[in-house]
């Protein structure tokens, strides 16, 4: 047998390794879900909390030109719910450093670099069913998103861009705080204010100076624009990415994620070599 050939086998062996490691470990914290369904609250009722408190308290008061609020809105709590995925990736993986999770993983015949990747994917699916929670209802509610065929493949790749970049986030987070209460308190300090600024409920164009001198380089406002210029055809104005959403958030994606994926697991080897 040639060098590369053996080579090539013992990468193909790690490889399937890897993702059924991975794949088992994502099984395992999904499955945890059913003991401690207060884990699935930012997902799920959160959304829903923003989306009747907006839409039936304050949004008889706030008016949207040349659009229904009701469409200026769902795109909006959608771009939110991804974002607070954050939240939720740091509480898990600050869950786990904390509470010996990873030291009984460190004697498993597994392989290192899975436990990562399993935190990241069952975050991914927590943050999907999220979407899917708040589009339903959306929808039930009166939403009416106007996608054509090629719209709606750009609108899944861009969203699941930045749930995979806000999930990586998050598990790089969580691993820097002390407590999954730190991580929760910090991450409700720094999201909650950038997704309100980021022209969620109302545009940006009128906020005071400053908000919108964040507001126009948030990337959380290129999220929210892209799913609103993508499902209502609204335009959005201000900076060179509220022009260009799309392009803009993709950017951001891919930024975030090479910076939190090299940082996360050069984290987590530090750990497990300590």
């Amino acid at each position: 047998m040639s060098a590369p050939t053996a080579t090539g086998q013992a990468r193909g062996h790690f490889l399937r390794g890897y993702l059924r490691d991975t794949a088992l470990l994502t099984v395992r914290s999904l499955r945890s879900i059913p003991r401690e369904p207060e884990r699935l609250l930012d997902v799920t009722i959160q959304p829903i909390i923003f989306i009747l408190l907006f839409l039936y308290v304050f949004g008889s008061a706030i008016h949207v030109q040349g659009i229904d609020y009701k469409d200026y809105l769902f795109p909006g709590i959608i771009a939110q719910s991804l974002a607070f995925g954050v939240i939720g990736a740091g509480v898990a993986t600050s869950t786990d450093m904390h509470e010996g999770v990873i030291d009984r993983f460190r004697s498993l015949p597994i392989s290192r670099l899975s436990i990562v990747s399993a935190q990241v994917m069952s975050q991914f699916c927590e943050a999907l069913l999220g979407l899917l929670i708040t589009v339903v209802v959306g929808l039930a509610l009166g939403w009416n998103p106007h996608l054509t065929v090629g719209h709606g493949f750009e609108l899944v790749a861009l969203m699941a861009l930045a749930m995979l970049a806000f999930s990586w986030t998050g598990v790089y987070f969580g691993m820097l705080v002390r407590s999954p209460e730190a991580m929760q308190g910090m991450g409700f300090i720094v999201i909650l204010p950038l997704t309100f600024m980021a022209g969620t409920f109302v545009p940006i164009a009128g906020l005071d100076a400053v908000p919108r001198a964040i507001a126009d380089w948030d990337p959380i406002s290129a999220l929210v624009a892209s799913v609103r210029n993508l499902t209502q055809g609204y335009p959005s104005h201000g900076s060179w990415q509220l022009e260009h959403p799309q392009i803009a958030m993709a950017i951001w994606s891919g930024l975030i994620l090479v910076v939190c994926v090299t940082l996360a697991l050069r984290r987590f080897n530090r750990t497990l070599a300590g």
